[in-house]
């Protein structure tokens, strides 16, 4: 019986309350061996993936298609037309993907810039020449570093709406790092701290991640980081080889 044969005897049933019931709302207990477990928790993911992505599928004809592949069934498609409609498929999602993250880019853009015009006029915040904002909570009495210098800092990164994505006091682990290896906005701010110093730093998309953002960050974002200067380290070259995690802000 093929696919559209089964549904087809399916919408028969629907008349009748008891099998509108059963297909309304399966039961975990239908799902009795491993395989029928597995298969239901792929089915799940796959779904997710779809939908995280924004793409669009007619539920039968996938089911029609896994149906065919895994019964080695004749393919509805020649394997000449699946990759015609697939290739033009991807070129229609990836230009819709770009749309997308350059509309989101923009957005992130222009609230970054609106939430910083305002910041400039809160009591005790500075602005660089270079856009970038900071305001010293705690001053600091040590050395101040230079761009050859290596530190020691404790610190917490959030975006504008305060959503955190990185924070070496989770960790409970003092991040280590090169001056110039992270980001501009970092690297201009550590060689006017002094050790000791606690600074809030609100940077711009330009001195962050810019147009190519992270995992955790959105292009364009503007940053807020709280950053303790705990100490100037001397460069340990083996040590950073050793290390195995970096917290987000050391990729420039």
């Amino acid at each position: 019986m093929s696919v559209y044969a089964a549904q087809e005897g399916a919408k028969e049933d629907v008349q009748e309350p008891q099998a509108t019931v059963v297909a309304a709302a399966p039961k975990a207990e239908t799902l009795k061996t491993e395989v029928e477990k597995v298969s239901y928790i792929i089915g799940t993911q796959i779904a997710g993936n779809f939908k995280s992505q924004d793409i669009e599928v007619n539920l039968d004809s996938l089911m029609m298609g896994l149906k065919d592949a895994f019964e080695g069934n004749k393919l509805v498609l020649s394997q000449a037309e699946m990759k015609q409609v697939y290739t033009a498929w991807q070129q229609k999602m990836r230009a819709k993907m770009a749309a997308k993250q350059a509309k989101e880019a923009a957005a992130n853009l222009a609230a970054g810039t609106a939430y910083l015009e305002a910041n400039k006029a809160k009591e005790g915040v500075k602005v660089l020449p270079s856009g970038l904002q900071y305001k010293v909570v705690t001053e600091g009495t040590g050395n101040t570093p230079t761009a050859d210098d290596k530190v020691k800092t404790h610190y917490r990164g959030t975006l504008i709406d305060g959503t955190e994505f990185d924070s070496s006091y989770k960790r409970n682990q003092p991040a280590e790092f090169g001056v110039t290896k992270v980001i501009k906005g970092w690297t201009e701010a550590l060689q006017l701290m002094k050790v000791g110093g606690k600074w809030e730093l609100y940077i711009p998309a330009n001195l962050a991640y810019g147009q190519r953002g992270r995992p955790s960050i959105p292009a364009n974002s503007t940053l807020i980081f709280e950053i303790e200067l705990l100490e100037i380290v001397k460069a340990d070259p083996a040590a950073n080889k050793a290390r195995a995690s970096q917290p987000s802000i050391q990729v420039k």
